[in-house]
């Protein structure tokens, strides 16, 4: 048959045991209050982060502006009819949204406002700008300074204009510092800190580059510092300045429909903000304008042309007309002919009205336009309607057909050239009242407050994030522990049984910081007789009487699968704990590789075990006897530590030392090595006939128990129990309180 361990494979096999399918509350709860220091820590660093970039991040100001989008209108009422050769249709919204944040218009704001340049002072990281931004809202007009002796960065008050500022084209985007000096001196220096030139404010200063790509060419209006301050000077690239404005500009209509256009722009500079947006708007509507003025002009420089053609082909045909009349007399044509010669004339003229409006129109738009399109129909149904009058034509005698024909070149030329003369005046007249189809509602003014960073939702925001946060660490440092929590996961998955569960002892912890010296006597046993984790001891030592009665002999072996999990602490107050029932006992320290009960009962280490098995002394000189307040304790301690200690403990001498000693005491303990670091828990294992494995609350993986036990039991290691040390008063730990509430009725 399998033995049973072998099919415990996976560490988290034991949480199968539970009743998985439901959510205990409690736990959640138990396990969120014993990770309170973790949550604590986690929410205050988070609220300590949030106050930190609330009070160290620079305040960002917002400006405003409205615009109003109207639909296109002309001045005068007559010139409605020319709306479509003038262009001047109404553009969507979104069409003027998009000029507004176009480079044509913020192009035009960064070359008036000399956006490339850019000059700050040169602060200390992080915190360093803060302290400047706060000095100089106490203390107008003055120049902070230097703390913690950088002389180099800026405090607060200092401020620097720059009115000029030309690079080569290398330079451009580099970051270039001026150091300022005496007397309105200062140098300049590139970015491997080679001298530029040197120069002074108010003084134009020019510099040809070595490269010859172009000059330097700086002029400092003002500079207000110590001597010694540095100032950052770029000329940036001009997409990138524009493409910086654009992250900041946002442009809305309010509401749909209302041809409401809501600028804002963020800055850390109110004035600045201002500045920048009143420029945007006063640009584009300059814009708009000129635009509008520009249609109109190119109408004038296109009737201008088209004008002197018509007159001449006006002389021409009146000429012809009377010429022909001269020749042939008066010639009278009846009222159908009229008739006729009247809608000709009338469509010819349409006909060639139309040709001029398409030619137009074709400047700034294809032939596949809808207007076009539009016009080419109308064009070719008038034709059709002249075919018509044509075949009329010429069903008329040849004089007639004659005069009709002159009749009608004169008429259309005289009507082409009225109506167009009639536009060129008309066009002039709205030239010199145009206007634009925008108008500014709203200017920006400066801003007073500015809108980040909103501190208390900073702060809100990080109080939240670090209990969340805290939270969620919390619940998964629990769910990724695969430590052993609950003694009954022992009992049942490695069927062996649990003698003692030893809560955690805040006394033992406070003793265990003087074990180091060799001067201190740390025993809790001694110390506070009526601790919790001694009166498990206690029940431990009523178990280990029934456990003997079928012994082979009086050795307990004590072991565990991994150091630092209490095995000295286990053997030392076990052993006291035993003597104070009037028995005779010998506590051996058998870790003779980094054995170290002699300090806590302050005791020298030499002359123990390992001589006393080399046989270079004798039991006498290797027992040290410890009074106690009921009997006395025999020590034996690990004595030098041999190179050999496995070697050491498989030599008879210390089978026939353990036989004999077994005769002279009621009980003897031995403190062995952790089982899976070596072999010598298993040594002398075998030498004993009750074997104890130490665990410790929440260390030990179940595999690593498993393994720990299969060891033992292939050196044929009796493991009559396990002891469960250090199980904390946790809120979350299962059955604590079925283990300990037994001693509850301690009175201290």
């Amino acid at each position: 048959m399998t033995d049973k361990l072998s099919t415990i494979n996976q560490p988290h096999d034991f949480y199968q045991n539970q009743d998985d399918d439901e959510i205990d509350l409690r736990q959640i709860l138990g396990i969120l209050l014993d990770s309170k220091w973790l949550i604590g820590t986690v929410l205050a660093t988070s609220v300590l982060l949030g106050l930190a970039k609330a009070l160290l991040s620079s305040p960002i100001y917002m400006a405003d502006a409205m615009l109003q989008i109207e639909e296109s209108s002309q001045p005068l009422g007559a010139l409605e009819p020319m709306e479509a050769l003038l262009g001047t249709g109404q553009i969507p919204v979104e069409a003027e949204i998009e000029i507004v944040k176009s480079r044509r218009v913020l192009g035009e704001v960064v070359k008036n406002l000399d956006l490339e340049i850019i000059a700050e002072p040169k602060y200390f990281p992080v915190f360093g700008k803060s302290i400047a931004r706060n000095f100089k809202l106490r203390n107008k007009n003055k120049i902070s300074a230097p703390l913690f002796g950088y002389l180099e960065n800026a405090w607060g008050g200092e401020l620097i204009k720059i009115e000029t500022f030309n690079v080569p084209f290398s330079f451009i985007g580099e970051k270039l510092t001026l150091i300022s000096g005496k007397k309105g001196l200062f140098k300049l220096f590139d970015e491997n800190q080679q001298l530029i030139f040197e120069g002074k404010v108010g003084e134009q200063v020019t510099k040809k580059s070595n490269d010859e790509e172009g000059e330097f060419n700086l002029f400092v209006s003002l500079l207000k510092a110590r001597p010694g301050t540095a100032f950052t000077l770029i000329r940036k690239p001009y997409l990138d300045v524009i493409d910086d404005i654009n992250e900041k500009l946002s442009v809305a209509e309010k509401g749909k429909l209302t041809g409401i256009l809501d600028l804002t722009l963020e800055s850390e500079s109110p004035l600045l903000a201002m500045k920048v947006l009143n420029e945007i708007v006063n640009t584009y509507v300059q814009m708009n304008v000129e635009q509008k003025s520009a249609e109109a002009q190119n109408t004038l420089e296109f009737l201008d042309k088209q004008l002197p053609m018509i007159k001449n082909q006006l002389e021409a045909a009146t000429t012809a007309l009377n010429e022909y009349r001269l020749q042939k007399g008066s010639v009278d044509l009846n009222i159908e002919t009229q008739g006729v010669l009247q809608g000709v004339v009338e469509k010819r003229t349409q006909i060639t009205l139309l040709q001029q409006k398409r030619d137009e129109l074709r400047r700034g738009f294809t032939s596949a336009h809808p207007t076009v399109v539009a016009i080419d129909k109308q064009i070719n149904r008038l034709e059709v309607q002249m075919g018509a009058d044509n075949k009329k034509i010429t069903e008329l005698p040849e004089t007639q057909q004659v005069i009709l024909r002159l009749s009608r070149d004169v008429q259309v030329n005289s009507e082409l050239y009225t109506t167009l003369l009639n536009h060129l005046q008309t066009i002039k007249v709205a030239k010199a009242g145009t206007v634009g189809d925008v108008r500014v509602i709203d200017h920006a003014v400066l801003p007073k407050l500015p809108v980040r960073p909103k501190k208390v939702l900073i702060v809100a925001v990080s109080l939240i994030l670090g209990l969340v946060l805290g939270l969620m660490l919390a619940l998964v440092r629990k769910a990724m522990s695969r430590g052993v929590e609950d003694p009954d996961i022992i009992e049942k998955q490695l069927n062996i049984p649990v003698y003692a569960t030893v809560p955690h002892s805040d006394i033992q912890k406070k003793l265990s910081k003087g074990g180091n010296d060799d001067e201190v006597f740390s025993v809790l046993a001694v110390e506070d007789t009526d601790d919790m984790a001694i009166e498990s001891l206690r029940s431990l030592r009523t178990t280990l009487h029934f456990a003997f009665l079928e012994a082979k002999n009086n050795i307990i072996m004590i072991t565990g699968p991994s150091p630092g999990i209490g095995k000295s602490f286990i053997s030392t107050n076990l052993a006291f704990v035993l003597a104070n029932t009037g028995k005779k006992i010998l506590l051996i320290d058998g870790d003779l590789r980094k054995g170290y009960i002699n300090k806590a009962l302050g005791l020298k280490r030499e002359n123990g075990l390992s001589d006393l098995i080399s046989n270079n002394i004798s039991i006498e000189e290797a027992i040290r006897t410890i009074e106690t307040t009921e009997g006395n304790i025999d020590f034996i301690p690990t004595g030098d530590f041999p190179p050999n200690p496995s070697e050491l403990l498989l030599h008879e001498r210390f089978d026939r030392l353990l036989e004999a000693l077994s005769d002279q005491y009621d009980q003897i303990i031995i403190d062995s090595p952790p089982v899976l670091a070596v072999t010598d828990a298993c040594i002398v294992g075998r030498l004993a006939s009750v074997t104890l494995m130490v665990v410790k609350a929440g260390v030990h993986p179940l595999r690593e128990l498993e393994q720990s036990v299969k060891r033992l039991k292939q050196n044929d290691v009796n493991i009559k129990g396990v002891v469960f040390n250090d199980l904390s008063a946790s809120a979350s730990a299962y059955g604590y309180g079925g283990y300990v509430y037994q001693y509850s009725y301690q009175n201290k």
